[in-house]
């Protein structure tokens, strides 16, 4: 779970900056042919993009597989691993896009990648945690899912906790997130946000594309 939470939102994060600046030269020789900006960073990115997916993937569903996945009670808990776990390589890997082609110098490129992955997976999680503290006397329902929805790094750790049924380690905010994404309808609604954290990247590199004067 660590890998998946951790580990893919940063390789995301990493090789969509270096892929970016990496091949900058060459975006610009095909942006002097008759093609669509849209296309052309569109198709850079689902490379990326997909290639990082397919990688995580294979390298944990053929293991798996080999051990006889199909037999078990927990397939469907590591379909949800996967799921999440290509979500965010996509999300990330968006994000860092963005990051890149709004800056032209690399080394803030990289520096602003690395802090957005660091804030999401680190510093936006003590922050909650304080705020949970701080504000321990008024009824933080509401509060604890919606920060939780705003940040898809903890919206899919919690997913996955919640599959493996360790809930109760969480303590009353475990309770509260039980009762809302263990139901069908959490669960929807989770992946409706992860969907939206992967389009409106998406939408956003295509604006900026278009805009760019390179």
């Amino acid at each position: 779970m660590n890998i998946i939470i951790v580990l893919v939102p940063l390789i995301g994060t990493i090789f969509g900056v270096m892929y970016y600046y990496n091949s900058k030269e060459f975006i610009e020789l095909l942006l002097a042919q008759p093609i669509k900006r849209s296309s052309i960073f569109l198709g850079q990115y689902l490379g990326v993009a997909g290639s990082l997916t397919l990688s995580l993937v294979l390298g944990l569903g053929i293991p798996f597989l080999l051990y006889g996945l199909f037999k078990s009670d927990a397939i469907f808990d590591f379909a949800l691993l996967l799921v999440t776990g290509a979500f965010l390589t996509m999300i990330f890997t968006a994000l860092s896009f963005n990051i890149a082609l709004s800056n032209e110098n690399k080394i803030k490129g990289f520096g602003y990648a690395v802090l957005l992955w660091l804030f999401l997976a680190v510093i936006y999680d003590g922050l909650f945690l304080m705020s949970l503290i701080i504000f321990k006397e008024y009824p933080l329902d509401t509060f604890s899912l919606a920060a939780t929805m705003f940040n898809p790094i903890d919206l899919s750790r919690t997913l996955i906790l919640l599959k493996l049924d360790i809930s109760a380690l969480l303590g009353y905010t475990g309770a509260i997130f039980k009762q809302f994404f263990g139901t069908n309808q959490g669960l929807i609604i989770s992946m409706l946000m992860l969907l939206l954290w992967t389009v409106l990247p998406i939408w956003r590199l295509v604006f900026i594309s278009k805009k760019k004067d390179f």
